[in-house]
């Protein structure tokens, strides 16, 4: 019989919340687990599909996930920061400006992000499949832990958030094909990120910006809540707001791959990443991701034949004969991120780029 003991990690102790009084965004709070009775999932489609429309970001609860479940995952998320050497992680780097793929680590530094300035932020990506490619030595014990994690990062809370978005309309109105592509996404990735305090120098030139406002350009992002806050969205206001932490709570966000096949009805959410309040900004913030994407050979057009898009007016960020698949899109933006020379924006404080035809902007 196997044995049930799990590897021992060293214990993350996060962070406290902050006290200080923030301008927080007023976002939906979902509670997946009514998907169990049959009036629950027709709740929960409409406040998913309302959180979509309203801001695209919006709080998951009682997901699964026990808070000691999700202790012991950050445990493992700070291993491949504060256990693996500058020189083995030096093996298991990424090659983004080449391949255009995140698999391994990013290093601290690689990313431009203003007036000279690189990034302070390290992080380490795992595909859905973990045996796509070799991890440090400290991981390899963490794996089977790691592919569960993933496996109900995308069945237990992906796949039911999506049917409830697709589900919302009458059936006869549905988004033909919606559901279909959507749970053909085998492209996902966990990610496991740290951001580093910085020098006031740093932030003097930066205005304070660890992360210039920017789309995600996969479909959906679930973000572990984590204590230490610094994560903004730009509402439909025009206002930075900061997102708050809910203990034990997921923060999901719509991006890029969901506009262009939504025709703009779910659009992708401006955020960005801010220096932490004053009480925090000692201490490094430990991230968990998972991100979600269409397959490579989807083609990013607008379902034109959904009769809720022709209602609401469909949105081409390109002529559907130059829309490109999401292979070249994700492979593109991995490229071009914190490497590319931006121009100014007609929008102040926007700068941008143009990537296979499409403009890209960047909020600063």
């Amino acid at each position: 019989m196997p044995s049930l003991t799990l590897p021992c990690v060293p214990h993350y102790v996060a962070p406290p919340p902050s006290n200080e009084t923030l301008e927080y965004a007023d976002l939906a709070i979902i509670d997946i687990s009514k998907a169990d009775t049959e009036e629950g999932r027709v709740a929960l489609a409409i406040e998913v599909r309302e959180a979509l429309l309203n801001h695209g970001f919006f709080y998951v609860v009682n997901h699964g996930y026990s808070q000691s479940q999700t202790d012991r995952i950050f445990d493992i998320a700070d291993l491949p920061f504060s256990s693996v050497s500058e020189s083995e992680k030096q093996i298991y780097a990424g090659t983004m400006k080449q391949s255009g793929s995140y698999q391994g680590y990013k290093l601290r530094q690689y990313w431009h992000i203003d007036a000279g300035v690189r990034d302070q932020l390290e992080h380490y990506n795992i595909n859905r499949d973990v045996t796509k490619r070799e991890h440090p030595e400290t991981l390899r014990p963490l794996l089977p832990e790691i592919k569960e994690f993933s496996k109900h990062n995308h069945f237990n809370v992906l796949h039911p958030m999506l049917r409830h978005a697709y589900c919302t309309q009458p059936r006869a109105t549905r988004m033909t094909h919606w559901s279909t592509i959507i749970t053909m996404t085998l492209l996902a990735r966990l990610r496991f990120m740290k951001y580093y305090p910085r020098t006031e120098e740093e932030e003097t030139k930066t205005k304070n910006v660890w992360l210039k406002g920017h789309t995600d350009f996969g479909s959906i992002t679930i973000l572990w809540s984590q204590p230490v806050a610094a994560l903004q969205i730009l509402t439909r206001e025009g206002k930075w707001r900061w997102i708050r932490h809910i203990e034990n709570a997921l923060v999901v966000n719509a991006g890029d791959a969901l506009d262009f096949l939504t025709g703009g009805y779910y659009k992708g959410t401006i955020h960005r990443v801010v220096k932490p309040p004053e009480d925090q900004q000692s201490y490094p913030r430990l991230g968990v991701f998972y991100f979600v994407m269409p397959n490579d050979d989807v083609k990013l057009v607008p379902m034109a034949e959904s009769p809720v898009l022709q209602r609401a007016g469909i949105q081409r960020r390109c002529d559907d004969s130059e829309a490109p698949t999401m292979e070249q899109w994700r492979k593109a933006r991995t490229s071009a991120y914190g490497q590319s020379e931006l121009a100014d924006g007609k929008e102040k404080g926007v700068e941008q780029e143009v990537i296979n035809g499409v403009l890209v902007k960047h909020y600063n």
